[in-house]
């Protein structure tokens, strides 16, 4: 009985630090807290997980137990997952449709991993592509923090779902061929990776313009 009752205890606690950590982040705890609350909840996580197959094994199957197990994999899951996203990604947190603008290296590490990311051609004049550049930044929630459409420039500041960082987000509008051209550019401000994030809101808003 004090193993079941431990084992969930222990995959609620896993539960109350993994739900913590981005909020605590974005209520100003030190990003290394914030993102060290994961593994930590995995471990208990995983620890329950551990306890439950051997309360079973002594004393049987219970509700408690089901619970106990459900919560622990669910919660080691996450931090897993994350490290399993980290590892099938480059160790890069600057992407742009223009690679002109990155380090060598890093270029070199963007146009393997996302050869898909390239500059958007619209057949619209550089006013017009500008103003729907920009209105897709406000659908997207991003805040716009400068803007220059004579030299169709956007500069805007995206914020991450859980943890809330703030990442840079430069967009150039520029005529080409009787069109316009828009090179996006989504920086981190916290990390040496991004676990793909940059690469897939660069998509998401290109997307929007299409």
């Amino acid at each position: 009985m004090r193993l079941r009752r431990f084992a969930l205890g222990l995959s609620l606690l896993a539960v109350l630090l993994l739900a913590a950590s981005g909020p605590a982040v974005r209520l100003g705890a030190p990003v290394t807290l914030g993102i060290l609350l994961l593994p930590i909840a995995g471990l208990f996580g995983l620890i329950a997980v551990i306890l439950v197959i051997v309360a079973i094994v002594r004393s049987g199957f219970a509700l408690a137990l089901a619970a106990a197990l459900l919560i622990g994999v669910a919660v080691a899951a996450v931090p897993i997952a994350g490290y399993l996203k980290a590892r099938s990604v480059p160790p890069i947190n600057d992407i742009s449709t223009d690679t002109g603008l990155l380090a060598r290296e890093v270029a070199q590490l963007q146009r393997k991993a996302y050869p898909d990311i390239q500059p958007l051609r619209l057949p619209v004049a550089p006013n017009i592509a500008f103003e729907r550049a920009k209105g897709a930044v406000e659908e997207m929630g991003w805040q716009i923090v400068r803007e220059d459409p004579s030299a169709g420039r956007i500069e805007a500041v995206a914020s991450t779902f859980w943890f809330g960082f703030k990442d840079d987000v430069l967009i150039r509008v520029s005529a080409d061929a009787g069109g316009s051209r828009i090179d996006v550019r989504s920086k981190s401000r916290v990390g040496k990776g991004d676990l793909g994030t940059n690469s897939q809101r660069i998509r998401a808003y290109q997307k929007r313009l299409n």
